[in-house]
């Protein structure tokens, strides 16, 4: 942060106003301002360095101290009531309200130490230090892995696929039910036996034929 050096000014009285005693050892900068508000009271140790342009304002009646061997920056602001503890260093531009400074306790330059009416810097301040949230990681579906079908080469003839018959899977004959006709199965015994009761000439008929003879040649 730049800080713009405090420039010289041709008045180099010292403006003193209230209950103010400062010692005799002070080193006082031109264009030093020290104000008490009645019922107040501001008090500078001896060895204190008062730098250029420093304003103490003493006020909500009470007493503003300043501690023996403490360094006030150029342009320091220090209002209301409180003390500022003995060898302090107080960096240029710094701003105290109701200072309670301990002792060989250092500022940096351009702080702002006592303001109570800016509660949103503190709660911009919790929230940066506050533990950032970590995002709930979604987890990718998992695909099934697709069984792929043997490719089928067209070039070679295919077989139907063989079907074994077991005695179990063939169908089982069902008796004839009551009042239904048998099928009956004729085989060439039969058909023989047939044969021979609707022609009896016909076995004759055909040992002659295995004799070599016919009915009109044993006639002659």
């Amino acid at each position: 942060m730049y800080l713009r050096p405090l420039q010289l000014s041709s008045n180099s009285q010292v403006y003193i106003s209230g209950d103010v005693v400062v010692d005799e050892g002070v080193a006082i900068a031109p264009g030093v301002i020290l104000r008490a508000d009645p019922d107040s009271r501001i008090s500078i140790a001896a060895g204190a360095c008062i730098g250029m342009g420093v304003i103490i304002h003493a006020n909500a009646q009470g007493t503003l101290e300043v501690g023996a061997g403490v360094i006030l920056g150029a342009g320091v602001l220090i209002v209301g009531s409180g003390a500022i503890g003995a060898n302090a260093c107080i960096g240029a531009a710094t701003t105290i309200i109701n200072p309670c400074v301990d002792k060989m306790q250092i500022l940096p330059a351009g702080s702002l130490i006592g303001d109570g009416s800016r509660p949103v810097t503190a709660e911009v301040t919790a929230e940066a230090t506050a533990e950032p949230e970590t995002p709930a990681v979604s987890t990718p579906p998992v695909e099934k892995p697709v069984k792929e079908t043997p490719e089928v080469d067209r070039t070679k003839p295919q077989r139907p696929p063989e079907t074994t018959s077991s005695p179990e899977s063939a169908p089982r004959q069902q008796p004839p039910q009551p009042g239904e006709m048998p099928t009956i199965l004729y085989g060439q015994a039969h058909i023989n036996r047939l044969l021979g009761t609707l022609f009896p000439h016909r076995q004759a008929f055909n040992r002659s034929e295995e004799n070599g003879q016919t009915l009109g040649s044993g006639s002659e």
